[in-house]
């Protein structure tokens, strides 16, 4: 059971994406355990904001924030220079990137943003860590419906293959999570480990246990039946995996899917 393993000592993450619905609780759950965090956003002021949102006064709790270090840009305008100085010496990188749900957000450029996101890191980390018996551990955060690039899954239905052929053509941040899955699989850097963390139906909730396995367990039209993951417990996933090694070592190089637990311990399948 994962949650008797003994969790590494202070680590510092890069986290992007932060201000995002499951990117926040990353930060705060980071925070909370005395790690150091360090995140990309367009506003401080809007990341502390968020903050608050789960956890009543936690940009006021120097406890908490005195550990955040935060770098207002956004990521594809930094130069590799300065994406290179904010990655140095980072443990971890944490993606939670993704497209504001508009039709702005979802038509209008950057088209690749996942992409390009992930390509500039995985950059940056192979040009600055300099430990190589210790490679930064990345985590990027998809979703169920992007298929294992490697294989593994099981074979949709047809009719689900038909949707996910036309979200991939129709519907542009679906082609770029693909895009960014595939391309993190090709990565063969000494000193980058990598998961991609696929998330079944997102909710919102209080953070409570998790299961994790290795492909898909649902229908694109099971909607909540047979499962939901809220973000708190995604987000607590990925902070599990970034402080525990042998959970890392577990699923790094692999695809889990996350649900919630419907009871018992949190297990791994």
């Amino acid at each position: 059971h994962w949650q008797e393993m003994e969790p590494t000592g202070i680590m510092t993450t890069l986290v992007v994406g932060a201000t995002g619905a499951t990117g926040t609780h990353v930060v705060l759950q980071l925070l909370q355990q005395k790690q150091n965090v360090r995140a990309i956003v367009r506003s401080k002021e809007r990341l502390l904001k968020c903050l608050d949102e789960i956890e009543p006064n936690a940009s006021s709790n120097l406890h908490i924030v005195s550990r955040l270090d935060v770098t207002e840009a956004s990521l594809l305008d930094l130069s590799q220079n300065e994406l290179e100085k904010v990655a140095q010496g980072c443990d971890a990188v944490v993606s939670c990137l993704g497209h504001n749900m508009t039709f702005k957000g979802l038509f209008s450029p950057p088209l690749r943003l996942v992409t390009d996101a992930t390509k500039r890191l995985c950059q940056a980390i192979d040009a600055t860590n300099q430990e190589a018996d210790k490679p930064t551990k990345f985590i990027l955060m998809g979703s169920c419906g992007v298929a294992n690039p490697m294989g593994g899954d099981d074979e949709r239905h047809l009719s689900e293959r038909a949707i996910l052929t036309g979200l991939r053509y129709l519907i542009p941040p679906h082609k770029d999570n693909e895009l960014a899955a595939a391309y993190i699989s090709t990565v063969c850097s000494p000193k980058i480990e990598w998961t991609v963390v696929r998330p079944t139906n997102l909710i919102n909730g209080d953070s409570t246990k998790y299961e994790i396995f290795t492909k898909p367990q649902k229908s694109l039209f099971d909607g909540a039946k047979d499962g939901v993951a809220t973000r708190a417990n995604v987000a607590k996933c990925m902070v599990d995996m970034i402080m525990t090694d042998d959970l890392w070592d577990n699923w790094k190089f692999k695809m889990p899917v996350v649900h919630d637990d419907l009871g018992g311990d949190v297990i791994c399948m």
